[in-house]
């Protein structure tokens, strides 16, 4: 037996711990031509944002560059969070040390450290719906044009 649909309020909580404690996360793009890519990399959310690394010559990085638009998946898919978001990229060594620093210790990856040329890719929410089974479906937005609905 299933539990009862949650309230939009417990989503939110339960998307705002998901953020806060889980380290990786599925992130989806797709090429100029409509090629879609599916890869899973370390993240780091600061309550705004969730910043992701990736070699910038990747198909991933390639396209999070060029489309500047991610959709991210967050959790098991009976109990998923999916955010769409717009991407800014930065150089290693545009971003503050400290948010650098508090990636690699969340993550136990630092990509400063290699000699593949690494980017960050930073992702600012703008939709984000969580659902765990179809009586959920009805009220899975969570955010709408980057603002929290609860």
């Amino acid at each position: 037996m299933t539990a009862a649909p949650r309230s939009l309020a417990q989503r939110r909580h339960d998307t705002g711990h998901r953020l806060a404690h889980d380290v990786d996360v599925w992130v989806a793009s797709a090429s100029a031509d409509g090629v879609p890519y599916l890869v899973p990399l370390s993240f780091d959310w600061d309550g705004e944002t969730l910043l992701l690394a990736t070699p910038a010559d990747s198909p991933t990085g390639r396209n999070l560059a060029a489309g500047r638009a991610a959709r991210l998946g967050l959790g098991p898919t009976r109990d998923v969070t999916l955010i769409e978001g717009r991407v800014e990229v930065l150089d290693l060594d545009a971003l503050p040390r400290e948010r650098a620093d508090r990636f690699a210790a969340r993550t136990g990856f630092d990509p400063r450290t290699l000699t593949t040329v690494y980017r960050w890719f930073r992702v600012t929410p703008h939709r984000v719906q969580a659902w765990r089974e179809a009586d959920e479906l009805t009220g899975r937005d969570l955010m709408r044009a980057g603002r929290w609905l609860a």
